[in-house]
């Protein structure tokens, strides 16, 4: 996507530097900014403290890191070191392990000459698949959002709800929930966008309005609680967030709060749909409430917040009593039965095994 005239991707290999670059997405809204990331340690801090994030985006991320990694020690003890350090930074997002993993099983078998050559390949290859796989999403996305355009008075907008950021920042390009969106743009359908605040990190707030604002969609920020009222009354067409792990049974795991967007959109006959690159769904997990770790993160970002202050200066500042510490569960779990669709790369799936297996039947065995 642009950013001014510029296209951009979240994270990219600069063949002029030699050296792996990010968008480090902690200052923005407000400060632009555009990183070297060259060390391992390097590569875990920006994921760890989420200067990347995003399922698919961290899933690139770690696979760069393994490339850069290689260049420094191409060793078995390096690459499995490599893997526990980057796969403890964020445990509940499945596209780390899995990016881990495709890259470990790619480099394994060559001998310590050829590994860095090979890892920056596969990292590349990870990066432009996940394009690719996002570009589809909103593909067919579109016919979704298009299909609610078709009930709706001449020029009058489908307005979408989402949660939290899964846009081109929290994958390599596109987006997986705001894909659809920027495709119905495109083709020329008005749509309008409620854009939840997703405390306690912002990330609707400082993101997805950021994205909205740059590719000039009409969009709203609403507090996390506001979502209910506007479904309530006639407000909102449908639902599209993202997922940062899906079970084999449709179960969807994203940042706090959707849960209970999709209890509001069951109640009041809201479609609440799921945007998610195949790469996102764990075969090997069927109840995502018993089995999909939360991450638990810092009280500090429960009681402070983030911002710009009249005076332009960017900072952080307290919100709570001194003493008052945060509880901070990063994501919660929303169960299937409240999803009306998976969309994927592949088409719109049943939230279920057998819906997911009819676009995914080479996971029959897996699953």
């Amino acid at each position: 996507m642009k950013v001014g005239d510029t296209h951009y991707r979240s994270i990219w290999f600069d063949g002029e530097t030699g050296r792996v670059k990010i968008i480090d997405q902690r200052w923005l809204p407000h400060e632009f900014h555009v990183v070297e990331i060259n060390t391992l340690d390097e590569f875990a801090t920006a994921i760890r403290d989420m200067w990347v994030r995003g399922a698919p985006l961290i899933g690139a991320t770690a696979a760069y890191g393994i490339a850069v990694e290689m260049q420094r020690d191409a060793s078995d003890t390096a690459l499995d070191a490599a893997w526990e350090q980057l796969h403890e930074t964020r445990p509940t997002a499945i596209n780390l392990r899995w990016a881990l993993d495709e890259m470990r099983q790619v480099l394994s078998p060559l001998p310590k000459s050829e590994r860095a050559a090979a890892a920056f390949r596969k990292a590349e290859e990870i990066s432009d698949a996940d394009v690719e796989t996002n570009r589809l999403i909103g593909v067919h996305g579109l016919e979704l959002i298009r299909q609610v355009a078709a009930t709706k008075k001449p020029g009058e907008p489908v307005n979408i709800l989402t949660h939290c950021n899964a846009g081109w920042l929290a994958t390599v390009d596109w987006g997986t929930a705001t894909s659809p969106m920027y495709h119905a743009v495109e083709a020329d359908i008005p749509i309008h966008v409620w854009v939840d605040e997703t405390r306690p990190r912002n990330q609707g707030a400082q993101l997805t309005s950021w994205e909205m604002n740059r590719h000039g969609i009409p969009h709203h920020l609403i507090v996390d609680n506001a979502g209910g009222h506007l479904m309530q009354h006639g407000e909102v067409d449908m639902v599209i967030v993202g997922t940062d792990r899906t079970t084999a049974l449709g179960d969807v795991c994203n940042k706090i709060g959707t849960y209970l967007k999709a209890l509001a959109a069951h109640d009041n006959n809201v479609p609440f749909y799921v945007a998610l690159p195949s790469s996102t769904i764990d075969w090997k997990v069927n109840d995502g409430v018993r089995e999909i770790p939360i991450e638990q993160r810092d009280g500090r970002e429960v009681t402070h917040v983030f911002g710009q202050l009249e005076d332009g200066s960017v900072t952080s500042v307290q919100i709570s009593p001194d003493g008052t510490p945060g509880g901070n569960p990063a994501f919660d779990v929303t169960p299937a039965r409240l999803v009306t669709g998976l969309i994927t790369e592949r088409g719109v799936a049943k939230a279920s095994r057998e819906g997911l297996l009819g676009l995914f039947p080479e996971r029959r065995n897996a699953a």
